[in-house]
């Protein structure tokens, strides 16, 4: 595809739309926003700008559209799949400043919000009212919401109460043309035509720009309480995983390490202390919540009769806030102590949970094999497992040519047990290769028109979830 070029002219144009302020062209400002958390890729655009309202977004994507430019929304740079990439140049819509929350309604447990609101800042604002909203990615304290919308983010706490998707009630959307639509209704229910809502979120600004999202929320649980669990078999961890579900548990979040994890974390955090006995080999953390202690008591019993059952170990419970933070401490870090250590590729994989410990050992066993080591975690209690893969010692022959072979064993073997290529992290640019894996021609044929019809021109995130054999 042939994409127009960000010249002198065009750029005067953008200054017509946009304050000066909100308009970078210098080599490091491009550079910082061509980036997020993907491996070490960069991709500067060849002009960022700032909007700082719906106006302006539209002014901005219809000047693109008349001049066949490319666009990347850019939210909180923490992604994981190279989503917020400008592969092509162009023009990188970041979205930082449109950071308002609109409105707080109590009455109906709904929030409207601009994209650019933290994930966190969002939390504790309606917090302070006694209300929840339940999604909390890793990178909360960073990443934002238009970023969560469109990956359809999730977090520990998918498990019991759903990913971003579940929250969301309408959306604004700017589309490629520049015209504004709102995608739904902000009720709880709607049987109203196509979903486009739905479709928006976890399109990764492939089909439009959302600018306002109505967000539902629930009332704060009053209490919770929280175990970390060692097994000195990783695979009984993983069964032991299934079984509190089976046994009418469903805790609030339900996180898998596996002991390279844990070392990893302690290494790099060394304010946080925790005796691990040599024989361990994997933990699992547990939190139930809720409104009412005596119940969460029950709770509690019946997990810890199921952690015995499936060989757990001594339960660390954390009695206070102070011990309960420590430990999310711990589970949230263990990306970032990964990539402070070592050079890696992370896969998002995703089955029914009673097939992780066939997963967990179809990765073990495919890395020996290929001469690689593995470090797993994520949300087990969902079924979603992170995948590092060590650079090590590895060639770069290796790295760039055999690598990719090993990983399509690895979604392949993800798919055959019923998952799929990302639980919460996306497709974006480095997992685009593989969705002939999870679809067949037929299904990503659907997607391209439905990319086509939304986005005729192609501008809008070029290069990213749809395979090239497609495009």
């Amino acid at each position: 595809m042939v994409f127009g070029k960000v010249d002198g002219a065009f750029v005067e144009r953008l200054r017509a739309v946009l304050d000066a302020g909100d308009l970078l062209l210098g080599d490091d400002e491009r550079a910082d926003y061509g980036h997020d958390e993907t491996e070490d890729l960069v991709f500067p655009p060849d002009v960022v700008v700032r909007p700082r309202n719906t106006d302006e977004v539209s002014r901005v994507v219809r000047l693109c559209a008349e001049h066949h430019i490319p666009i990347t929304p850019v939210g909180g740079r923490t992604g994981l799949s190279g989503g917020a990439l400008s592969v092509h140049g162009g023009v990188a819509l970041a979205l930082d400043r449109m950071d308002r929350i609109l409105s707080i309604d109590e009455r109906n447990l709904q929030v409207t919000v601009e994209p650019g609101v933290i994930t966190q800042v969002l939390q504790d604002a309606v917090q302070d009212k006694g209300l929840y909203y339940a999604p909390d990615p890793s990178s909360k304290g960073s990443c934002t919401i238009g970023g969560n919308l469109a990956e359809n983010a999730g977090g520990p706490r998918a498990v019991k109460y759903g990913v971003t998707r579940d929250f969301v009630l309408n959306l604004e959307v700017v589309l490629a043309s520049g015209d504004v639509i709102w995608t739904g209704a902000n009720t709880l229910k709607n049987a109203t035509g196509y979903d486009l809502t739905r479709l928006m979120v976890g399109s990764e600004g492939t089909l439009g720009v959302i600018t306002k999202a109505v967000l539902r929320l629930i009332p704060k649980p009053l209490g919770s309480r929280l175990m970390l669990v060692p097994f000195n078999d990783a695979a009984k961890a993983c069964e032991a995983v299934s079984a509190v579900f089976r046994a009418g548990i469903t805790p609030s979040a339900l996180e898998f390490m596996e002991r390279d994890a844990i070392d990893f974390t302690l290494k790099h955090m060394e304010d946080i202390k925790l005796d691990v006995a040599p024989e361990v080999q994997a933990h699992l953390l547990i939190e139930v919540d809720g409104q009412h202690d005596d119940v969460l008591m029950r709770e509690c019993e019946t997990i810890l009769g199921v952690m015995e059952a499936h060989g757990g170990g001594e339960v660390l419970f954390a009695e206070s806030a102070s011990e309960k933070d420590a430990l999310w401490y711990l589970r949230r870090n263990v990306a970032v102590a990964v990539k402070a250590h070592a050079v890696y590729k992370e896969e998002d994989t995703v089955v029914p949970r009673y097939a992780l410990p066939e997963l967990l050992a179809g990765i073990k066993r495919i890395g020996k094999v290929y001469g690689f080591r593995t470090i797993c975690y994520g949300h087990a209690g969902d079924g979603n497992l992170h995948v590092n893969i060590l650079r090590d010692a590895l060639t770069d022959a290796f790295w760039e040519k055999e690598l990719p072979k090993a990983i399509r064993e690895i979604f392949t073997l993800t798919v055959s047990l019923g998952g799929t290529l990302s639980g919460e992290h996306g497709i974006g640019l480095v997992q685009r290769p593989y969705m002939d894996i999870a679809f067949s021609p037929i299904q990503l044929q659907l997607m391209r028109s439905i990319k086509d019809l939304f986005d005729p021109t192609g501008i809008l995130n070029p290069g990213k979830v749809l395979p090239e054999m497609i495009a």
